[in-house]
């Protein structure tokens, strides 16, 4: 379970503490500085494990605090090579796996993350580390997870409502119900996941979405949803926020019940949103929705026959892609969607 803060780290009430490092022995910057400082021992332990050549990628360098109180473990996360470079997503996500090893075999029941490699580290906290460290933490449902947020990232931009409500229209409902469906399992919904439950709707044959997807950053990406939401920002949802920055949409009180009211005449829309249900069980983070659509979108549109092909296409998406989907990964979407009956074999989407 991920419960995100802003408050400080350091001070967390949580048996592991996690500090994100390099692998040549300094803590100069930022949150591994503040570690230095607060848990003198920690890196002194550090240092000479750096000496032996033991701190290295995808490998949790973890010194016990051996004590009866909490924090009982610090936990060293490397997330670059040298302290001059950038972090990696790559080695982000090796640490990832290796830290939820490290979790069970000590039997860590809570633990408190920074945003990592974001910061001095140059990832990008909505786009990259966030969907990992959800995507890596949805296997590990018994641990509570304290996930420190960038303190520069804001919270969602209030967006001017003035004028009348706007009537529900098929596609507004649509999208109402998707978002309800989606955040009944406490899921967030930003725009990239609007996006992507937008994408299925249409696949499924929900044609009253009218949406012109196309290649995107972040998968399939349909410019003509912006201004749906917006339309119902204020009156049905808010939280949608502007084109940049965090957006984690709620709907307002009595928006799902008119919503339910609208679609309960219309049959095959309840089909369609029920066939987009059943696809996304499973992939419920924002990593796991882009995954999915662009494996999807790989095959419908890039010409995929093949999972190599697939891979290939993902991949070479982009370097963000690359780094972010591994073989395995896409192996499993491709297998979820191939199961699932979604694999097309033809361009469904207008």
């Amino acid at each position: 379970m991920i419960e995100y803060r802003r408050d400080n780290l350091l001070e967390a009430d949580a048996e592991a503490l996690v500090n994100t490092v390099n692998t040549v022995g300094v803590m100069g910057k930022g949150i591994a500085l503040q570690f230095k400082k607060k848990f003198k021992e920690n890196f002194k332990a550090y240092e000479r494990a750096y000496k032996r050549g033991e701190v290295e990628i995808g490998k949790m360098f973890t010194f016990p605090m051996n004590r009866l109180t909490n924090p009982r473990y610090i936990i060293n996360f490397p997330t670059k090579q040298h302290w001059r470079e950038k972090s990696r997503l790559e080695y982000v996500r090796e640490g990832l796996d290796d830290l939820l090893r490290e979790i069970k075999r000590l039997d860590i029941s809570s633990v408190a993350i920074p945003p990592l490699g974001c910061g001095n580290g140059g990832l990008d906290w909505e786009t990259e580390v966030r969907p990992l460290i959800q995507e890596a933490f949805a296997h590990a449902p018994g641990v509570r997870a304290y996930v420190y947020e960038p303190s520069v990232t804001s919270g969602p931009v209030a967006i001017s409502t003035e004028g009348p409500k706007p009537d529900l229209t098929p596609a507004r409902a649509v999208m109402l119900d998707l978002i309800a469906a989606y955040k009944a399992s406490h899921y967030t919904v930003g725009r990239l996941v609007a996006q992507k439950l937008a994408y299925f709707a249409q696949v499924a044959g929900e044609d009253s979405l009218s949406l012109e997807f196309k290649t995107g950053k972040f998968g399939p990406y349909a410019d003509e949803l912006r201004f749906l939401l917006q339309t119902l920002e204020g009156h049905y949802i808010t939280g949608l926020g502007g084109m940049s920055g965090r957006s984690e949409i709620e709907l307002l009180p009595g928006a799902e019940r008119e919503a339910e009211d609208y679609l309960r005449d219309h049959p095959d829309t309840e089909g369609h949103l029920e066939r987009v249900a059943a696809l996304i069980e499973g992939f419920e983070t924002p990593y796991g929705m882009e995954l999915l659509a662009t494996v999807h979108w790989a095959v419908a549109h890039k010409g995929a026959t093949t999972f190599e092909e697939a891979l290939r296409i993902v991949q070479d998406w982009s370097p963000r892609k690359g780094d972010l989907f591994g073989e395995e990964h896409v192996a499993v979407a491709w297998e979820h969607l191939e199961e699932a009956g979604w694999m097309p074999t033809r361009s469904v989407v207008r």
